[in-house]
């Protein structure tokens, strides 16, 4: 079936974390390369996103939300394969951008590690990117604008 990820590798595909998938390598990624490719975009709503602080050398779960209050809309990719027994996946990942240079998500994570955050889709943009074709898809992965975003730590 070739709108199914093959089954190939599949066991390595139940073992790997498929929560976030980095923007920039998605198109040739094991878990989801096809679902890149094929442009199987789909819109997460969320009431918020989380990231930890480590400002103060440990984690400081912290929660993000839209500063207007409204639902954030994360850009995804979604896609279906065979598990070796058989049985149809479903699964959906979450797309990621560099987010080193973001004026509030810069000072999150590990000190040392790169900065990520979710591509939170601007107002407008959901059927553009539900409609969009693959060679489009990077045009929609730019970072939120920061005065957009509340951050409250959670501990």
């Amino acid at each position: 079936m070739s709108a199914l990820t093959k089954a190939e590798g599949a066991d390595k595909a139940l073992k790997l974390s498929t929560f976030n998938a980095r923007s920039e390598t998605a198109a040739k990624a094991f878990t989801f390369g096809n679902a890149w490719r094929k442009a199987q975009h789909f819109v997460i709503p969320a009431e918020a996103f989380f990231e930890p602080d480590w400002r103060s050398d440990k984690a400081v779960p912290t929660r993000f939300t839209a500063a207007d209050g409204e639902p954030l809309s994360i850009a995804g990719l979604w896609d279906r394969w065979r598990s070796p027994s058989g049985e149809l996946i479903e699964s959906f990942t979450m797309l990621t951008i560099n987010a080193d240079r973001h004026e509030l998500l810069r000072d999150y994570h590990r000190p040392t590690d790169e900065k990520r955050m979710v591509v939170v889709l601007p107002a407008g943009a959901h059927g553009p990117w539900l409609t969009s074709s693959a060679s489009e898809s990077m045009d929609f992965m730019q970072t939120y604008p920061a005065d957009r975003l509340i951050a409250q730590p959670m501990g």
